[in-house]
C-alpha cells in the first residue's frame, strides 16, 4: 500500500533548526544529517508498522548517524510527522504535539 507522507510545520521547524546547529557545527554536516533523515522517510513510507506503538499510538524511527528520532503517526493512508526531536529531548513534547496542550 502507498502512503502519503505529511510533515507538520513543528517537525520541519525541528529539521530547521538540526540542520543549522550542525552546518554551524561543521561545514556539510547539515546536509549530511539531512540525507539520513531522507533515508528515515523512505523507510517509514516503506515499512510504516516497522516499529511498535508508543505514546497515544505513535512511532518512532531512530536515525543512523544522528542522535535524533522521527515521530510519526499512522492515519489511514497518511504518515503524519509529528517532530524530528533529539534522543533527549522531553517526551512531554510528544504529548504536546498530538493533543495541541
Amino acid at each position: 500500500m502507498k502512503y502519503d507522507l505529511i510533515i507538520r510545520p513543528e517537525a520541519e521547524e525541528d529539521l530547521s533548526e538540526a540542520f543549522n546547529w550542525y552546518e554551524n557545527s561543521r561545514n556539510g554536516l547539515g546536509y549530511d544529517f539531512l540525507l539520513q533523515i531522507d533515508a528515515g522517510f523512505n523507510f517509514i513510507t516503506r515499512n510504516p508498522n516497522a516499529h511498535e506503538d508508543g505514546y497515544a499510538g505513535t512511532k518512532k524511527h531512530l536515525i543512523k548517524r544522528f542522535p535524533y528520532k522521527i515521530i510519526y503517526l499512522i492515519e489511514k493512508k497518511t504518515i503524519v510527522i509529528l517532530g524530528v526531536l533529539h534522543s533527549r529531548r522531553n517526551s512531554k513534547l510528544t504529548e504536546k504535539r498530538i493533543f495541541g496542550n
